[in-house]
């Protein structure tokens, strides 16, 4: 052993415990995690948080969870009842890349593209239904 006395010096600079963040503190750091000029590991050594928490607040934030303002969800089904003495009517469903499923009276079933002309599925559904 030498005879010499070593002084060591910690500084703790990370908050210990379970902090907690208010909905508009949260935001703020998520805009300067994703916001145009953002990087995530930037935010995330500035204001000592994990990127697994950044990611859940942006989830929750996207939902609307985050502020309290939490979207209903879109139909993905929606049932059409065409009456024999009217036109069928035709409606396109809520997301660009869906598919429509029509049932006929007569049994017959058509499955079509959301991208679908309309007046040539109304002249096809003409035909088959006769």
């Amino acid at each position: 052993m030498s005879d010499r006395m070593t002084t060591r010096i910690e500084v703790v600079d990370r908050v210990s415990g379970r902090r907690r963040w208010t909905v508009e503190q949260k935001l703020a750091i998520l805009r300067d995690a994703f916001g145009c000029e953002g990087s995530v590991r930037t935010a995330c050594e500035r204001h000592e948080i994990g990127s697994g928490q950044l990611y859940t607040w942006r989830r929750l934030a996207m939902s609307g969870e985050l502020t309290g303002t939490k979207r209903t969800a879109l139909p993905s089904f929606a049932e059409v009842e065409v009456s024999e003495s009217s036109l069928p009517v035709i409606s396109a469903p809520t997301q660009a890349s869906g598919q429509i499923g029509i049932e006929l009276p007569s049994g017959v079933k058509l499955t079509v593209d959301a991208g679908i002309d309309t007046d040539a599925l109304a002249r096809v559904i003409g035909v088959l239904d006769r």
